[in-house]
């Protein structure tokens, strides 16, 4: 086996998940990390540490895909989700049990500029040095320092001070799920927080609440709505991002949502709805089809 396709073999799995961080699509994650690849085999015999030098690629891309990204997602249509990476349970070796991995943080990182992104992503979650990550962004170990912090900020005012455990968080789903079937409104208010919200991707392609809904009735007279309708889905158990989820697949068997919650205080704060079938493509090829 060549040396590069080692350094293949040995650096993608880093490589996808520092990308799939960054940009939260893992088809674009992909998309990162292959360019890196040739970029890295483009350089050649110049290249003395290729995991450096392939992380340092894969973060400046993703800089750039951010900054385009931007525009793009001010005009998309609806609330805009991370693609959820769905595995079957148990989860597969190598797929991380990471509440860095999950949605609900995902969508947090979401609000920091590219270069507050990059520096959070590769100091908290990747161990790097100030001074290695001034190399990447391009920009002084001090400035690096100053981005860190205020990146902290952000993410800490909102991030739980507590996560509950993969147990809990499969039970308030299953149960919130049941009361769903039921249209037990007086059920999914007992099991949401006051303050919980539901979030739904369609992109403009799948029928979605266009604006995030607010506030435990609200959401609980959504759900119980959508759980009665004569066209329910049929349901099955997955991983999404690490944390329990379902899939939802119409009488065709197409894969058709990706339903996960956030949970604090033994509550339901937020239900993740993607409903995108473009962002669904990865997640149905991985499942295969419903059992």
């Amino acid at each position: 086996m060549a040396s590069t396709d080692v350094t293949h073999d040995d650096l993608r799995p880093l490589l996808f998940s520092l990308a799939y961080r960054m940009v939260g699509s893992g088809a674009e994650a992909e998309d990162l990390v292959q360019e890196a690849f040739l970029r890295f085999h483009r350089a050649g015999a110049e290249v003395e540490a290729p995991k450096a030098f392939l992380a340092t690629v894969v973060t400046r891309l993703a800089i750039d895909h951010l900054r385009s990204a931007r525009v793009r997602r001010e005009a998309y249509v609806g609330p805009w989700l991370p693609e959820p990476l769905v595995a079957e349970r148990p989860l597969d070796e190598g797929v991380e049990r990471d509440e860095t991995l999950s949605i609900a943080f995902l969508a947090l990182l979401e609000r920091l500029t590219p270069v507050e992104r990059a520096v959070y992503v590769l100091h908290e979650l990747f161990g790097y040095s100030h001074d290695e990550i001034a190399e990447v962004v391009e920009k002084s170990p001090a400035n690096c320092r100053q981005i860190l912090t205020r990146a902290r900020k952000h993410v800490d005012a909102e991030k739980p001070r507590f996560e509950p455990s993969r147990e809990r968080r499969e039970a308030l789903l299953t149960r919130f799920l049941a009361a769903v079937r039921l249209g037990d409104v007086d059920g999914l208010v007992g099991l949401l927080a006051a303050d919980a919200v539901h979030y739904a991707d369609g992109g403009g392609k799948a029928q979605a609440t266009l604006k995030p809904i607010f506030g435990a009735d609200k959401v609980a007279r959504l759900w119980a709505a959508l759980g009665t309708r004569p066209d329910q889905y049929a349901l099955r158990p997955v991983d999404v991002n690490g944390q329990p989820g379902v899939a939802g697949y119409d009488a065709a068997g197409t894969l058709v949502a990706v339903i996960t919650v956030d949970v604090a205080d033994d509550r339901v704060r937020t239900v993740w709805a993607v409903v995108n079938p473009d962002k669904l493509a990865r997640a149905a090829a991985a499942l295969g089809p419903p059992a």
